[in-house]
């Protein structure tokens, strides 16, 4: 994947050998600016309020200011800032707690820095990264929901046929099981697969599901 402009690019955390490190991975690569780096998070929220960077990569506990209270200011404040979270942790619940809460990606610390270097891209293009972590925390969490709410914030709405095939992707399920479940052809899932998207502004399917997740869609 690749971007034509310049990702500013800041990190927050509290462990100075970690930030060194990921400056080292980033700094040769393609279309990346460090920004600045924070130690906590009262450091990181003063820089933002002074520089505001496209892709923010947070460590899920610091000091002062933990990512997990520093998550709800920040995506209250900026909208449009893209948050990486990094963390020890591969816990599901924490993982889809803080994709729900405004994370657009989630990754341990163990992540290699090609996969760092993607999600940051990724983010930039299409919103949301999902690893095999994220995928699997917030598809289990969706299985657990039994059924879809027809009206919910933002005045969007969806078709009873819409809200059918919105639970089948929350299953998991491909193209051609969706079609078989609601007797329409593969080419007309993918239609309504691409109407769903443009309602409520995502621009792929990971996309739809953070917004099937954040609005409680599915309960």
């Amino acid at each position: 994947m690749a971007t034509e402009t310049i990702i500013r690019l800041a990190i927050a955390d509290d462990h100075k050998i970690y930030r060194d490190g990921i400056k080292m991975a980033l700094k040769d690569r393609d279309y990346i600016k460090i920004l600045w780096e924070a130690e906590d998070g009262k450091d990181m929220t003063h820089r933002l309020a002074i520089k505001e960077p496209d892709v923010l990569l947070m460590d899920i506990r610091m000091p002062e200011i933990d990512g997990i209270d520093a998550i709800k200011l920040i995506r209250h404040q900026y909208e449009n800032l893209k948050i990486i979270v990094l963390s020890m942790y591969d816990d599901q619940e924490i993982i889809t707690r803080m994709m729900e809460m405004g994370a657009n990606s989630y990754l341990t610390k163990t992540t290699d820095a090609d996969e760092i270097y993607h999600a940051i891209l990724t983010c930039m293009n299409e919103d949301f990264y999902f690893n095999d972590l994220v995928n699997s925390a917030v598809l289990l969490k969706l299985q657990h929901k039994k059924t879809v709410r027809r009206f919910y914030p933002n005045a969007v709405k969806f078709t009873e046929k819409e809200l059918r095939i919105m639970k089948l992707i929350s299953e998991d399920k491909t193209t051609e099981e969706i079609s078989k479940e609601v007797f329409l052809s593969p080419r007309t899932i993918e239609t309504i697969r691409q109407q769903m998207k443009q309602k409520v502004g995502a621009k792929t399917i990971a996309g739809l599901i953070m917004y099937a997740m954040r609005n409680k869609l599915l309960e």
